[in-house]
């Protein structure tokens, strides 16, 4: 059996990211005790990557020949939301592979310093129709290198 880590996550500042997108809470994302549920925070970062790599041009979910399918992801929870509440998503991009990419995002209630919750999730991006792991194309790694933040 593995000791538990002392290492405590600690809620990140807004300049820790590199492009921030407006969401806003809906009825049914709060659970029994008044506050989102968990699996909400999941949803919003979907919803903030694949926004963001949509209108950047690097993300045509109905025609592209590549895709990105979700092979990790990880949340950590300082501060509750709830509805009605409008949240900023910070997005950056920590690490670039060959068909990979990790991004990490950061929940923020609405002009708040620290994030309420932050996370990240791994694409691997596929052949839609084979679903085997492609290089990433260009338009993407242009969208990309604009979150990317220093090493």
């Amino acid at each position: 059996m593995r000791a538990m880590s002392s290492h405590r996550p600690v809620p990140a500042t807004r300049d820790a990211y590199r492009r921030f997108v407006p969401l806003t809470t809906r009825w049914m994302d709060n659970d029994v005790y008044g506050h989102v549920n968990n699996v909400v925070y999941y949803s919003f970062f979907d919803t903030a990557v694949n926004g963001y790599l949509i209108e950047a041009g690097a993300l045509d979910f109905h025609h592209g020949t590549v895709i990105g399918l979700v092979v990790q992801t990880q949340c950590n929870y300082f501060a509750p939301l709830a509805f009605p509440q409008a949240i900023e998503a910070g997005l950056r991009v920590a690490h670039i592979g060959g068909s990979s990419v990790r991004y990490e995002v950061g929940l923020f209630a609405q002009g708040e310093p620290q994030t309420a919750a932050h996370g990240h999730f791994v694409h691997v991006y596929v052949d839609r129709h084979t679903r085997r792991p492609v290089s990433l194309p260009q338009n993407l790694l242009q969208a990309l290198h604009a979150l990317r933040v220093p090493a």
